[in-house]
């Protein structure tokens, strides 16, 4: 059964990863950032559309059967909604998200219409501001028509990371789909170990220097007096899994850092970065080592998707 779907917030195609996978066609990509098209476009046919979101017209887009899109979490002001209630008005998702990026994906909605909306975010998406911003998403998407699933699926089970995320569906269609029930993904104690990545000789590029390591003792001293468990200092081996690689690696202070017997520890490569999160063998990194390190960690891990595109697939979905 073919499919087309668009991907928008592409960054380097992670989330549409498991729907190329499973042979849909995209028809329509857009990302913001330079980098992130680069990457993008040397693992795919394609390269994304690189304009702001906010100046892309619904007519610009080609139909679609799935709307995937990654988009950035922000507040809603209750501002617009609370004066129209009061002015005894009603109010649409336009007067509940302007302002903010998912606006921008709630009117592609409604003007294209797709069978079914995919969209993924960090954990916290489901309590940002009070659980506000995770109520209007759901009311709006169920005010164009969608019915709503959502869970937060930890990686754990396939890449040797801790990595917690938000997956919210919505199907237009009489599917049954319920992400809870119907994708199943590994449980974290099955898990692969960091060994499963890591390579056995590393440039000592990667060392950490004395400065950083300096600091990053402080810090953890700081947090371990203080008592709230957070150690910056903490390292890990192969048969470790690692805490969330996070878009900020790149100053060299954050986790994963690999320990490293008689020296500072080091931070993982490029291409560990890349199995990391899932990326095979194959995947092109075209960008410098700061931009590699935010793109994977700013990515969905690809076998996730891969999960949600076959459970939508067995439902008859696509």
């Amino acid at each position: 059964m073919s499919f087309s779907y668009i991907d928008l917030f592409a960054g380097i195609g992670g989330l549409s990863y498991g729907f190329k996978a499973i042979g849909g066609t995209c028809v329509y990509a857009n990302e913001f950032d330079k980098f992130a098209r680069q990457t993008y476009a040397a693992n795919n046919d394609h390269e994304p559309d690189g304009r702001s979101i906010v100046d892309v017209l619904a007519s610009d887009i080609p139909d679609h059967d799935i709307l995937l899109a990654g988009f950035p979490c922000q507040s809603f002001s209750l501002a617009g909604v609370t004066a129209r209630t009061a002015l005894g008005r009603g109010h649409g998702f336009e007067d509940e998200t302007k302002g903010t990026l998912f606006f921008d994906v709630a009117r592609i909605i409604e003007a294209k219409r797709p069978r079914a909306v995919v969209l993924e975010n960090v954990k916290n998406l489901a309590t940002h501001d009070g659980g506000r911003t995770f109520a209007v998403i759901r009311r709006t998407l169920e005010r164009l028509g969608y019915r709503i699933s959502w869970r937060i699926i930890d990686a754990a089970g396939l890449v040797p990371q801790n990595r917690k995320r938000v997956f919210i569906v919505g199907l237009r269609t009489g599917s049954t789909f319920d992400i809870n029930r119907d994708v199943y993904v590994p449980s974290p104690e099955s898990g692969p170990k960091l060994a499963s990545i890591l390579d056995t000789f590393v440039s000592s590029k990667y060392t950490i220097g004395d400065g950083t390591a300096a600091f990053i003792k402080r810090h953890s001293a700081h947090h371990k007096a203080a008592g709230n468990g957070f150690d910056k200092g903490k390292t890990f081996g192969p048969d470790d899994v690692s805490d969330t690689l996070v878009a900020t690696y790149h100053k060299g202070d954050r986790p994963p850092l690999i320990a490293q017997p008689g020296k500072n520890p080091r931070q993982i490569t490029e291409r560990e970065a890349a199995r990391l999160m899932g990326f095979d063998e194959s995947f092109v990194i075209p960008v410098s080592r700061t931009q590699a390190y935010k793109q994977f960690g700013n990515s969905v891990v690809p076998s996730v998707s891969l999960l949600i595109a076959a459970g939508l697939r067995a439902k008859g979905v696509v």
